[in-house]
């Protein structure tokens, strides 16, 4: 190879590596937003500050031995604070707790990080209670113009935390770490696929000492997988019959 062909090539090599230097560096891995406590993000049905201020006024009234823990889903079950469109589960409420003192920390259209907030913000401080029953992840599925939606990897991320943080305020407490529900009413729809994964993800928490895992996934849907309107009027929130079916499960961990 002659001395001026061997320079040309040098020359190319180091226009090239010159560059790749000059060219825009990757950008950073998105932060997993599911993680990060913050405050209300989304309007509903009830007046989300009004709810947190209610549980400071109750919880020390109440002293529960049991905690619920969640989205809207565990909101409309029943329980205080009293929520005027809620109580859909009447009947099993009272044939799952009886007239134990219950506190539902269940707030309509939360996501992993709103209950991280509200931990964090000492809704479970002062608190002895026997038994802590976590539902939450759904909503993080959800994109809207305040949060994006979050893989499954980001949500168990989440899950996992918030069990952490139960322990730590709530050392005594058992965990009912629910498997997040089934939703949509066909098994192959795309949210059912990511709840799978959320769930598999999950499970292995119900290995720590003082956390039991269920999953109702089987429980709530049909022998083919549909759920059906009896149990989940609009495929998301559970009827009176899918609270009495959730309760059941509870019943062997209940002081």
């Amino acid at each position: 190879m002659s001395f001026r062909r061997s320079f040309f090539l040098l020359g190319a090599h180091l226009a090239l590596v010159f560059a790749s230097l000059q060219a825009d560096p990757a950008p950073p891995a998105e932060a997993n937003n599911a993680v990060v406590p913050v405050g209300r993000l989304e309007r509903d049905f009830y007046d989300w500050d009004q709810r947190h201020a209610a549980v400071f006024a109750i919880k020390h009234k109440i002293q529960p031995q049991i905690v619920l823990l969640g989205d809207s889903i565990t909101h409309l079950w029943g329980g205080e604070p009293y929520e005027p469109k809620g109580n859909r589960g009447k009947e099993a409420w009272e044939a799952t707790f009886g007239t134990r003192p219950v506190l539902n920390l269940g707030f309509g259209w939360d996501r992993t990080q709103n209950v991280l907030y509200r931990i964090q913000e000492g809704e479970l401080d002062g608190l002895i209670p026997r038994l802590v029953v976590i539902n939450i992840g759904t909503n993080n599925l959800a994109a809207s113009k305040n949060a994006r939606a979050n893989t499954p990897a980001e949500i168990a991320e989440a899950i996992r935390l918030i069990v952490d943080r139960v322990q730590e305020k709530c050392p005594d407490a058992h965990i009912a770490l629910m498997a997040v529900f089934p939703r949509s009413e066909h098994p192959g729809h795309p949210l059912r696929v990511k709840i799978r994964e959320i769930n598999a993800l999950i499970a292995p928490l119900g290995q720590r000492n003082g956390v039991t895992f269920l999953d109702l996934t089987s429980k709530l849907t049909n022998p083919d997988g549909t759920l059906s309107k009896e149990v989940m009027g609009d495929f998301l929130h559970p009827s009176g019959k899918g609270y009495a079916i959730w309760g059941e499960a509870l019943k062997p961990l209940i002081p």
